[in-house]
C-alpha cells in the first residue's frame, strides 16, 4: 500500500484516490500491466513515495494499440457522428470542473507546482480545451474546387487513424488534454503514455474519460519509462502518427523509432527563449513580466524566458528588479497556500539543475542571487538569476529547465543585430519583446524565428492560439485549429461528368 499524503489541506477524496490500487486503461477497462510489474510515484516537495502504478512494456502497448486500431477500423467511434464525438468531449470537460479543486490537488502533489497555480491555470485552461475542441468536431471540412467544367472535384479530411502519444511531466494534466482533445475532435483513437514521474492526474483523467461514455478502446492510458512503454509506442506498426512533447533530444530519438512504417510525427520540443527589454519599454511592467517568464512553474516551461537581454541604459534597474523578484519568491511544498515556487519534479531534475549553475559559476557566471539549494528536504532549487554570461556558455547554450535566467546586456540600437543574438541559439520556440514602440515591437516579431512572439507579455495561452516551434524546437503546432492538420489526411476527389 502507498503511502497517504498526511497534510490537513488534502482533501480526503484527493488522499483516497492516492491511496488506491492503481490501474492502466485499456479497451475500457482499467488493467494492471501483463506483467505485474508496479514503479513508484514520489511527492518531489518531500521526496516521499505516494504511490505506485503498472509499470507498462511492450505486450500492454500491444494490447491498447491493437484496441484503439479496433476502435477507430470498426468500432462505433468511426460510425459515431462529429457532433456526437464533440458531445462527449465537452462532457469530459463538464465532469473536469466539477471535480478541479481535486485535480488541481492532485497535480500539486504529483509535480510539485503550486496548487493556487494548478487551480488557476492549469485547470482552466484544460477545461477550455476540451471545450474548444469539442466545437470543432463539427467543423472539420473540406472544399470544392472548380477547376474545370469536366470534372466535379473535393476535397475530405479524414482521421488519420490511430495516434501514440507521449507527454513530459511539467504540465502533466495540460498537456495530455492538448493531445487527446484535438485527436478526438478529429476521429481519431488514442493510446496516451504518460510521464512516468507525473502519471497521477491522466489516471484520474481515465476514470472521468469512462464516466463521460467514450466507447472501448477510443483512450487508452499507460503509465511505464520511456524505454519500456514509449519506444514501443513510437516503433508499432498499427500507428498512424506520433505526437511528442518533450525535450529535443528524446524527439530525436522519436523520429528514429517511427521511421518503420513511415507514421505521420508532430514534435513540441526544447527552447532557449530570450526575453528582450528595449530602453523605452514600461520597466513596471517588464521587470515582473520577464521574472514570471523564467520562474513560472519552477522554471519547467519549454518557453520560459531563460535568455534576459536587456538594453545597457536599463540595464542595472532591471537586474536589481529581477533579483529582488526572484529573492522574495516564496518556494515551499506546492500545497501550502502561500507558496509562491514549488520543488523541481524529480531528484534527476534537480541534479540537472544544480549542476548547470555549477557550470556556469566555473566557466565565469555571477549569481546574482539564488544559485542554491532551498533547505534540506526535497528538490527545491533557490530562483537564480546568473550575469556575466556569454553565448559560448553552456547555460546560455542548453535548456536547463529550471528557475534559472542568465542576464545580459546590449548596446546595439540596430534591430538585425539585437535579432541575431536573440536568434543565435538551436531553438526557436517563443521569445518576448519589451517596448513601448510598436514599430520596433512589430519589426522584431518578424525579425525572431520563433513559433510564438509575445509582446510586452510572456507565457499567454489560449486554446485558439497556434504553440510550436522553428528549427529544433519541433514540428507542426498544438492548439489553435493549425493543431487539427497534425491528425488529419487530406484528400482529393475527383468525378468526370
Amino acid at each position: 500500500m502507498a503511502t497517504i499524503p498526511v497534510d490537513s489541506r488534502v482533501n480526503s477524496k484527493t488522499a483516497e484516490f492516492f491511496s488506491r490500487q492503481h490501474r492502466m486503461l485499456i479497451d475500457g477497462r482499467f488493467v494492471p500491466a501483463a506483467s505485474g510489474k508496479t514503479f513508484p510515484v514520489y511527492n518531489p516537495a518531500t521526496g516521499e513515495e505516494v504511490a505506485r502504478v503498472p509499470e507498462a512494456e511492450a505486450e500492454d502497448v500491444d494490447r491498447a494499440v491493437t484496441a484503439a486500431r479496433r476502435a477507430f477500423d470498426s468500432g462505433p467511434w468511426s460510425r459515431m457522428s462529429p457532433s456526437q464525438r464533440g458531445q462527449l468531449i465537452w462532457k469530459l470537460a463538464d465532469l473536469l470542473e466539477a471535480n478541479l479543486d481535486e485535480f488541481a490537488e492532485i497535480e500539486s502533489l504529483d509535480n510539485g507546482k503550486p496548487f493556487s497555480v494548478a487551480r488557476v491555470a492549469d485547470l482552466p485552461l484544460s477545461i477550455d480545451m476540451f471545450r474548444y475542441m469539442a466545437g470543432w468536431a463539427t467543423k472539420i471540412t473540406g472544399s470544392t474546387l472548380p477547376f474545370s467544367d469536366a470534372f466535379h472535384s473535393y476535397t475530405l479530411r479524414e482521421p488519420i487513424g490511430v495516434v501514440g502519444q507521449i507527454i513530459p511531466w511539467n504540465f502533466p494534466l495540460l498537456m495530455a488534454v492538448w493531445k487527446l482533445a484535438p485527436a478526438l475532435a478529429a476521429g481519431c483513437c488514442v493510446v496516451l503514455k504518460v510521464a512516468e514521474q507525473t502519471p497521477m492526474t491522466a489516471l484520474r483523467l481515465a476514470e472521468l474519460i469512462e464516466q463521460a461514455g467514450f466507447p472501448a478502446g477510443v483512450v487508452n492510458i499507460l503509465t511505464g519509462y520511456g524505454e519500456g512503454a514509449g519506444a514501443p509506442l513510437a516503433e508499432h506498426p498499427l500507428v498512424d502518427k506520433v505526437a511528442f512533447t518533450g525535450s529535443t533530444e528524446v524527439g530525436k530519438l522519436i523520429v528514429k523509432a517511427s521511421a518503420g512504417n513511415l507514421k505521420k510525427v508532430s514534435l513540441e520540443l526544447g527552447g532557449k527563449s530570450p526575453a528582450i527589454i528595449f530602453p523605452d519599454a514600461d520597466l513596471e511592467r517588464a521587470i515582473p513580466g520577464t521574472a514570471s517568464a523564467i520562474f513560472f512553474n519552477q522554471g519547467q516551461c519549454c518557453c520560459a524566458g531563460s535568455r534576459l537581454f536587456v538594453h545597457e541604459s536599463v540595464y542595472d534597474k532591471v537586474l536589481q528588479g529581477v533579483s529582488d523578484i526572484a529573492g522574495g519568491i516564496r518556494v515551499g511544498a506546492g500545497i501550502d497556500p502561500k507558496t509562491e515556487m514549488g520543488p523541481l519534479v524529480s531528484e534527476e531534475q534537480f541534479d540537472r539543475v544544480t549542476g548547470f549553475i555549477d557550470s556556469g559559476v566555473r566557466e565565469g557566471a555571477r549569481v546574482a542571487v539564488g544559485g542554491k539549494r532551498h533547505g534540506n528536504r526535497g528538490y527545491f532549487v533557490q530562483p537564480t538569476v546568473l550575469t556575466h554570461t556569454k553565448p559560448e556558455m553552456k547555460v546560455v547554450r542548453e535548456e536547463i529547465f529550471g528557475p534559472v535566467v542568465c542576464a545580459e546586456s546590449f548596446s546595439d540600437s540596430d534591430l538585425d543585430r539585437v535579432a541575431r543574438e536573440a536568434n543565435n541559439t538551436i531553438y526557436g520556440l517563443a521569445a518576448s519583446v519589451w517596448t513601448r514602440d510598436l514599430s520596433t515591437a512589430h519589426k522584431m516579431a518578424r525579425l525572431i524565428r520563433s513559433g510564438t512572439v509575445w509582446i510586452n507579455c510572456h507565457n499567454v495561452f489560449d486554446a485558439s492560439l497556434p504553440f510550436g516551434g522553428y528549427k529544433q524546437s519541433g514540428w507542426g503546432r498544438e492548439m489553435g485549429e493549425e493543431v487539427l492538420h497534425n491528425y488529419t489526411e487530406l484528400k482529393a476527389v475527383t468525378a468526370a461528368l
